[in-house]
């Protein structure tokens, strides 16, 4: 009996390996993962720039100062002596300079204008009709402000302002306590 050697080497020739079938499904489906956390990725980066952007934003920056001086100002104020435009658009509050002052010497009046919000300061002296008041500075609080309202309830002053720079827009409520009497 004759054996074909041809026929032993066909037996002998199965190769490990992938096939190219095999090899091209792997870079479809490897290609499809990459775009997929790919487009994960670059909206994750969008979200965050948009999110650092609006965090550290001009109106952020200025609702934080606004605020902050407000709250200041108002927490060491007299509760007796407190007067709010009917409209809304300004307030002023009345306090000590310091521990040693007998009468309400000093006030602040928030007010809004244009697209800013002011806080002027002066001093008060009651004893002199002729001259009750005197302006000690005018300073801008913060710009870009398209809306501000002031009301009182209690002993508390409310502030609810909007700042809107063109590209971001931020409404902020401040509340403040008046604790002297």
């Amino acid at each position: 009996m004759i054996k074909c050697e041809n026929q032993n080497n066909n037996d002998n020739n199965n190769h490990s390996g992938f096939t190219l079938m095999e090899v091209i499904v792997a870079i479809l489906l490897l290609s499809i993962f990459v775009l997929a956390a790919s487009g994960v990725l670059l909206d994750s980066q969008r979200g965050w720039n948009s999110m650092y952007d609006r965090t550290f934003s001009e109106v952020m920056t200025a609702s934080h100062t606004a605020k902050r001086v407000f709250e200041a100002t108002v927490r060491k104020s007299s509760v007796s002596e407190l007067s709010i435009d009917t409209s809304g658009k300004w307030v002023e509050v009345h306090y000590y300079d310091d521990d040693t002052s007998t009468f309400l010497d000093c006030y602040a009046r928030f007010y809004y204008s244009g697209t800013k919000l002011y806080v002027e300061r002066g001093w008060l002296n009651p004893s002199n009709p002729s001259n009750p008041r005197g302006i000690l500075s005018t300073s801008i609080v913060c710009e870009n402000v398209s809306n501000c309202i002031f009301k009182r309830s209690g002993k508390y002053v409310y502030m609810m302002i909007t700042l809107n720079d063109g590209s971001h827009s931020i409404v902020v409520g401040s509340s403040a306590i008046l604790h002297n009497s």
